[in-house]
């Protein structure tokens, strides 16, 4: 059937009882006209558990069912005889089964239109892949109606962010590759008539290409990787680009620190753009949409807004793996109820966020739909570590990197993990390589860095090791990479 939304602007400000009971019909229909009936992964699933679809009618009874992870996924697609597992498959006699009288009715009469309507809406014509940072990359399959999906939330991701509908000059530098990020945006430019210009970031064009881009099209607005946006305003500064028309940044992919925050806004500052918003997304192709935050100020987190007529976010605790509360810290758990293509219920995503979620209205933009909360850690990145003889040491890499690029000595950052003389029977090593600002105090600076670590992460550096700015473009793939390699685990596996 056409996509049908509902719309944002009223999505945006309804009352909560309101976007609950939109959201809990959603559900229910999606589960037993689309999940259960199409999904012969899901069908397995409510079959083995005696669930019936209509026995999930809310959010609540989402509990009922277990858990799905990256690895179900990687499992059946590496099995030619479940490789469609998890794509919606519609058949005529799943059709007949599920689908209520009205929408049975409509296909009947709709003739070849509505044939080819269904043929659209889920016939798989487009894919991306996950990065692979914890597994093996996975293929998610996109349908038309997905990529209107893609579309629409790229559009409410710009409406979040304030960028205007009207004269805004929007510069991607995300990476070009089959990668959540440079379609979400591309799309909800397309979608919502913005101008944009995907250059495919610094593999595709080069530091310098985009910047000699930049001053030609004068962006009011750049979204992409914190790491490389952060790179090209600090080449724009001393190449004195003129950037006096832009207006917002916004980046993805990772956290974005008031610090880092800082020093974009310094390099903006010299290159003639004051008072620039600077925003952080959260998006996971699982999702196959991203969030985002609401204009505030550097030293404040409004948490990333949520669709809830698209998707369903429970918060639940990592370990026991129920339900928290409105607030507090849990992981992220993602059910759709819009897409097809590739669908995963109740997704385990890893990623833990700090604060949890809140119903509460936004006190920045007066939006009404929940949020989840802006620090975000993912649990792969807390890494193991045997730094002495007595037992092993948890490290949290995200709190390292928000700590070194928040420091306004560091230009450029990198952590390395290693065995101590490279034997695998030896200690680990964990090793800070920095490029620092002209001029800076290195004793200083290690005095600084080392208490700022382990107040951060409560282990210190065994060594700082200093390199040129060049050098450390290097090591990071800056230009040579999907993301730039801020963690390198070099011990053996």
């Amino acid at each position: 059937m056409p996509l049908r939304l509902n719309s944002w602007s009223a999505l945006a400000r309804a009352p909560k009882a309101e976007l609950l009971d939109l959201q809990n019909r959603t559900l229910a229909r999606y589960v037993s006209e689309e999940l259960y009936p199409f999904s012969a992964h899901y069908r397995r699933v409510f079959d083995e558990a005696r669930i019936r679809p209509r026995d999930i009618r809310t959010v609540a009874d989402l509990r009922r069912l277990p858990f799905s992870t990256k690895q179900d996924l990687l499992a059946s697609q590496s099995d030619p005889a479940k490789k469609l597992d998890f794509i919606l498959v519609p058949t005529p006699e799943t059709i007949r089964a599920h689908w209520p009288f009205s929408r049975k009715l409509a296909v009947a009469l709709g003739g070849a239109r509505a044939r080819e309507i269904l043929r659209r809406d889920y016939t798989p014509c487009f894919l991306t892949f996950t990065t692979g940072r914890s597994s093996a990359p996975v293929v998610f399959s996109f349908t038309a109606h997905d990529l209107d999906l893609l579309g629409e939330s790229g559009a409410r991701l710009l409406d979040v962010f304030a960028v205007p509908e009207v004269g805004p000059r929007i510069l991607s530098v995300f990476p070009f590759a089959p990668h959540l990020a440079f379609w979400q945006v591309t799309f909800g430019g397309i979608r919502s008539s913005r101008l944009i210009v995907p250059t495919g970031g610094g593999k595709v064009m080069g530091t310098a290409g985009n910047l000699k881009l930049a001053e030609r099209f004068q962006p009011t607005c750049i979204v992409g990787v914190p790491g490389f946006v952060y790179h090209m305003l600090r080449e724009a500064q001393e190449k004195r680009v003129d950037l006096s028309k832009l207006r917002q940044i916004f980046l993805g992919a990772e956290r974005v620190t008031p610090g880092l925050k800082r020093k974009m806004a310094e390099s903006l500052a010299a290159c003639g753009a004051r008072d620039v918003s600077i925003l952080g997304t959260y998006g996971f192709t699982e999702a196959r949409m991203a969030y985002g935050e609401c204009p505030c100020s550097y030293d404040d987190a409004p948490g990333y807004h949520l669709y809830p007529d698209l998707g369903v976010i429970e918060i639940v605790h990592p370990e026991t793996l129920e339900p928290v509360g409105e607030g507090e810290t849990g992981e992220i758990v993602y059910t759709p109820i819009a897409g097809h293509g590739t669908v995963l219920c109740r997704y385990r995503t890893g990623d833990v966020a700090v604060g949890g979620m809140t119903w509460e209205p936004c006190r920045f933009c007066g939006r009404t739909v929940p949020r989840i909360s802006s620090e975000l850690k993912r649990s792969s990145d807390q890494k193991a570590m045997n730094l002495t003889k007595i037992k092993g040491t948890l490290v949290d890499l995200p709190a390292m990197g928000a700590t070194l690029s928040g420091m306004p000595e560091v230009e450029e950052w990198q952590v390395v993990l290693e065995k101590v003389n490279g034997d695998p029977h030896e200690l680990d090593e964990f090793v800070v390589r920095v490029a620092l600002v002209a001029g800076c105090d290195r004793a200083a600076f290690e005095r600084k860095a080392r208490q700022e670590l382990v107040e951060a992460t409560e282990v210190a550096p065994n060594r700082i090791e200093y390199l040129s700015r060049a050098e450390l473009l290097a090591a990071l793939g800056m230009e040579t990479e999907l993301k730039e390699k801020r963690f390198l685990d070099l011990r053996p596996k």
